[in-house]
């Protein structure tokens, strides 16, 4: 029986795999300029003419595009299912504790003063992932007492910096230039035509990096779902491995946030979809989630660059369509069961 569930297993990732494979390929070749599947890998292989029109579209427009959705994608989906592993609550995703909040309060109060222009535009990024910091820091530190942390309150503190740092975000929005309002509102919902490769390949290495990571903490996230006094009973230190866990997954999540802005609805989606289908054991839901999570942004993306083409939709709008009809329809589906 064990062994046909490991089997099972198997071939849900490598059919995941299969499918992530799809979304990179039609990526690749579907555009305002289309190319055959045969061109575009071959490109991707084994190289083109660099002063082609093709081999440049491929190699440094939808090639990093491709990269960064399966990084930011993977890691959304990963940060998501580790935190409602942590708060057992599986309406949590990384938004809910502010962390696009504070992502957005920081890109806002750079473009507002215009320290985009004086210190360049790698500032963006860096203030996106300063703010997200900033409240990851503040729910932790407000969260705490005496070393321990209390889930319940570390939710509730995160709802609630989420909304101050909204309201501060709605005020530099008032008060900025109908330039800078431009850039904010574009940047809030999300986009993957990131230019700097250096931001791309980290974001990609971080994803990897907490997925390896988060294998360590299957024992403690699968322990959790018992409640914390028998994950105790059980010889797990939650304490530790909520702490851990905690950092790990926001500060992934304000990687992604810094660098491609508000993208919502992955991290909720995709684990919950998950869990209809394979259980709640965390040793397939972390590696099936970042898997399914990469296709979901890849192809979103592909739906965001061709609907209104040569126009291009912000992708938080394609996530935010498809994942709420999702999650709207699971759940009618569920009160239907019950």
């Amino acid at each position: 029986m064990v062994r046909k569930k490991y089997i099972g297993w198997l071939l849900a990732l490598l059919g995941l795999l299969a499918l992530l494979v799809f979304a990179v390929l039609l990526a690749l070749s579907t555009g305002e300029l289309k190319l055959s599947l045969g061109d575009a890998l071959q490109m991707v292989v084994f190289g083109g003419d660099e002063s082609s029109m093709e081999y440049m579209l491929i190699s440094q427009i939808r090639l990093p595009r491709i990269i960064l959705g399966i990084a930011v994608g993977g890691a959304l989906s990963l940060a998501g299912v580790i935190l409602q592993g942590i708060y057992r609550n599986p309406l949590v995703e990384p938004f809910t504790l502010g962390i696009s909040g504070g992502a957005s309060l920081g890109v806002a109060a750079t473009l507002v003063f215009g320290l985009h222009m004086s210190l360049g535009s790698f500032m963006l990024p860096v203030s996106g992932f300063a703010g997200a910091f900033l409240i990851i820091f503040l729910v932790y530190f407000i969260s705490a007492r005496k070393g321990n942390v209390n889930i319940n309150n570390m939710l509730l503190t995160g709802v609630m910096v989420s909304f101050v740092a909204s309201s501060a975000m709605m005020f530099l929005m008032a008060i900025s230039s109908s330039e800078n309002l431009h850039g904010m509102v574009f940047w809030i919902m999300g986009s993957l035509d990131e230019p700097d490769n250096l931001l791309i390949w980290l974001t990609f290495i971080s994803s990897i990096v907490v997925l390896v990571v988060s294998y360590l903490f299957v024992q403690p996230l699968n322990a959790l779902r018992l409640g914390e006094e028998k994950a105790l009973h059980l010889g797990i230190n939650t304490n530790v491995a909520v702490k851990i866990l905690f950092v790990l997954a926001s500060l992934l999540a304000g990687i992604c946030v810094a660098v491609a802005g508000v993208i919502g609805f992955v991290g909720l989606i995709i684990p919950h979809l998950l869990r209809l289908f394979f259980g709640t054991d965390y040793r397939i839901l972390l590696a099936s989630s970042f898997l399914l999570g990469a296709s979901f942004l890849v192809l979103s993306d592909v739906v965001a660059r061709t609907i209104i083409s040569p126009n291009e939709l912000p992708i938080g709008v394609i996530t935010g369509i498809i994942g709420g009809i999702v999650f709207i329809v699971l759940m009618s589906g569920q009160g239907r069961k019950s």
